[in-house]
């Protein structure tokens, strides 16, 4: 079911991947806007030598709504391939050079993004969080004694309860394409994805948290599988419950209000998490969601199933 419903999808990593693959089966108006602070594997490298954006959760994005037709899909194929070999290129992705190429030869991060998303015929456009790259700090607190935590690798990859998180520098510029996006949605979605490193930096930007606050569009937030566990496929520690994970949103935008919050139908706390949503007024639809051979990644013909079920009767008008 297709319904054009103009989409603004907010996250980073294969969380983000998984909601923008699963989105483009209701809708081709897309938006994807993408954290910028990783600081590990290929892109904290190319990032450290050429001063860029970390292109990797970029990539994703963009191979996550290439066209769906051969050309698009061998180009996504192409876009994720990485060397192995026993020098500098080893665990680069072709997509990270070419987009560094791009930026370097052009200086425009947009630019470059929109150029590699006409070469794979994307549906929709892929943005970047910020105007500037970003790095994030954090302090966890862990039996009784507080860990400093610098950078997104360290971050999602820290034990322990949040304390506070932060960005550098504290106060970045939006994007005006973002801006726009963001005040012309129909939808706004955060999430899955490290809660830390990937979800909550987009409420940590003064000018992105005022425009989404500010927005008219209905606020969808898609929560982890198993939010209380380690992801060992990926190394990030999700800690905290279900209802732990959302009061962490609240205390860092208490002016942004969900419409709903989707969950999987067996997320551990789920009990907690409907009494806590129906205090705030927020909807919350649950549905099976996990991957049957991999249980702490989202199936994408699932999620596609509930939001084409959201956008019929639930979210409708």
């Amino acid at each position: 079911m297709i319904v054009e419903t103009r989409v603004v999808a907010l996250g980073g990593g294969h969380g983000l991947a998984a909601t923008l693959t699963s989105l483009r089966s209701i809708t081709k108006q897309i938006t994807a806007v993408v954290t910028v602070a990783d600081n590990g594997g290929s892109s904290g490298r190319l990032r450290s030598e050429f001063e860029i954006m970390p292109p990797g959760d970029l990539r994703m994005a963009l191979a996550a709504l290439c066209g769906d037709d051969t050309w698009g899909r061998n180009w996504a194929e192409i876009m994720q391939y990485r060397f192995t070999s026993a020098g500098e290129l080893d665990g680069h992705a072709i997509g990270n050079l070419l987009l560094t190429a791009l930026w370097n030869r052009d200086e425009d991060v947009v630019l470059g993004l929109d150029q590699v998303g006409a070469l794979l015929k994307v549906v929709g456009r892929v943005l970047p969080m910020t105007a500037e790259p970003l790095d994030i700090e954090a302090t966890f607190e862990s039996r009784g004694e507080l860990h400093e935590a610098h950078g997104q690798v360290a971050v999602a990859t820290t034990e322990g309860k949040l304390h506070s998180l932060r960005l550098k520098p504290e106060s970045p510029t939006t994007r005006p394409e973002v801006i726009a996006a963001i005040a012309d949605a129909e939808w706004i979605t955060m999430g899955p994805g490290s809660w830390f490193s990937s979800v909550l930096p987009h409420l940590l930007v003064p000018s992105l948290r005022a425009a989404i606050a500010n927005s008219p569009a209905k606020k969808i937030l898609i929560l982890n599988l198993d939010s209380d566990q380690q992801d060992s496929s990926a190394g990030e520690f999700a800690g905290h419950t279900p209802r732990e994970h959302c009061e962490i949103l609240s205390r860092y935008a208490p002016e942004i209000h969900f419409d709903l919050v989707i969950a999987d139908s067996r997320l551990a706390g789920r009990a907690e998490l409907q009494g806590y949503l129906r205090e705030l007024g927020t909807g919350y639809f649950e549905a099976d969601l996990r991957k049957d051979d991999f249980t702490i990644h989202h199936d994408q013909q699932k999620l596609a199933s509930a939001f084409a079920h959201i956008a019929r009767e639930i979210l409708v008008g």
